[in-house]
Parts: structure tokens; sequence; C-alpha cells
């Protein structure tokens, strides 16, 4: 039987919310490890004449939602982009969400890229070097409020940190993620991994000290016994709305527990 946590991440896209909390729950009744949303202000596909027109949802209203609607699944952005709100601020709301939720939380986080989130809200795009260093800059801000919050967070919360640029996303998991998320075939997870595992070496850090999460596409769902063998923790299915389709988790449910 695989030691690995089975994830979901529902799109908050194209669906009512009585959608999206009902396949939240649904999720939860089968036994899903994580369940996670997005933070963006528009849908990424499906939309239609424009692929980003249609319903939407933000992130950490949702989750504050999911940390009263759900009882023990853990809960968490994937990832939570880091542009959006102030770093002190965005410890706050994380904190605030993982007390609700009794300790379920965890605190995904990345550079941020959809540019017409930053367009139409009012946010500088600025280029992707930037915002990794904006990212870099507020690790460590995040981190010192976390440590001053009273109520503090439940426990340990862990942080998770999306991407998979070789040169700077990879250096700045090994300094702060206690999860690095990647995705893509098992070949590019083993390629990535070993690059963060590089990164690990070079910044003093316990290689073992950061568990690596991966998304997998559909199409590499028989892979699943690949990816647990190059040391994934963690792999998670994106579903859309609004029917939330939950047949690959089921599948990959069972594989989890060896049926």
């Amino acid at each position: 039987m695989p030691d690995v946590r089975i994830a979901v991440q529902l799109h908050p896209q194209h669906a009512d919310y009585s959608e999206i909390r009902s396949a939240a729950s649904k999720a939860e009744e089968l036994g899903v490890d994580v369940l996670y949303n997005w933070d963006h202000f528009f849908p990424l596909y499906g939309g239609e004449p424009d692929p980003n027109d249609g319903m939407h949802y933000e992130c950490w209203t949702m989750l504050g939602a999911w940390a009263e609607a759900t009882e023990k699944v853990k809960i968490g952005a994937l990832v939570t982009c880091n542009s959006y709100r102030n770093p002190q601020l965005l410890a706050d709301m994380a904190r605030t969400v993982d007390v609700i939720s009794g300790g379920r939380l965890i605190f995904g986080i990345g550079s941020g890229w959809f540019e017409k989130d930053y367009d139409e809200y009012g946010y500088e795009f600025g280029t992707a070097i930037g915002r990794l260093n904006t990212l870099d800059a507020a690790m460590p801000i995040i981190k010192d409020r976390l440590a001053k919050l009273d109520p503090p967070p439940t426990g340990k919360l862990p942080i998770l940190i999306g991407g998979g640029g070789e040169k700077v996303t990879l250096r700045i998991v090994s300094e702060y993620a206690d999860i690095w998320h990647g995705f893509g075939s098992p070949e590019t997870f083993v390629h990535k991994s070993g690059v963060l595992d590089g990164w690990c070496d070079k910044t003093g850090r316990n290689r073992f000290a950061v568990e690596r999460s991966v998304g997998v596409e559909t199409k590499y769902a028989e892979r699943l016994d690949e990816y647990a063998a190059a040391g994934a923790k963690e792999i998670t299915f994106g579903l859309n709305g609004p029917d939330y389709d939950m047949g690959v988790v089921t599948e990959a449910i069972a594989w989890r527990d060896g049926k």
C-alpha cells in the first residue's frame, strides 16, 4: 500500500457555490486526504467565447467556508498568489483559516502568473523574475508574522510552494517550503525533484525535510506507481465545475488503499 496522500483541486469556476460545496463534501466522503482550490479571479479555461469568461469565486473566502463545512480533510490553496495580498495579512488569514479548521490548513503559495488577474484587479504584473524576487522577500516576513500571532497556528502549519523553475523557484522551495508541488509526467517529476535535491544541498537544507507533491493529468493516471517510486507523497487531480467528476479520484483512492 503506497504511503501517498490523494488530493483534489476543485477549480472554483463554472459552478454555483452549492455545487462546489457538494463536491467538497463528496471528496471528503470518498476519503480524499487534501482538498485544494486555486487563487485566481477569473476562470483559466472553459469559458465561451473567451476561455477566461464564466462564474468564478475568490480563494480565501472559500477556504474559510470549507474550514467550517468539512471535518477531517486537509484544505488549502494550490496555490495562493503572493502578489495579491500583503504578506503579513496573508499570514494572518492563513492562521485564521487554520484555527477555524482545527489545524487542517496547508499553506500553499506561489509567485503568480495569470496576467488577467493582475490587469483587471489593478496589480502590477511586472516580470516573472520580479514576482519571484517578491515571493523570496515575502517568505521570511510570512514566517515571522506566523510566529507572532496570538493565537498561533494549530501545531505545525505546513508551507507548500508550487512551481518548477530550476534557477529561482526551486531554490526558494529549498529554503522555505515543507512541501514542494510540481507537475508533469513522471520523468519531469523525477528531473525537477533532482534539481530540488541539488538546491537543498547548496542551501544546507535536509532534502528529506521537503515533501514532494505532484499534480497529475488524467493521461498519467495509470502511472501512479512511478510517481510514488520517485518520492511523491501527495498526488493531486484537478477537477472542473460544474460536475466535478470524481471517477479518476475514486480510482486513485483505491490504488492508495491497495484495493
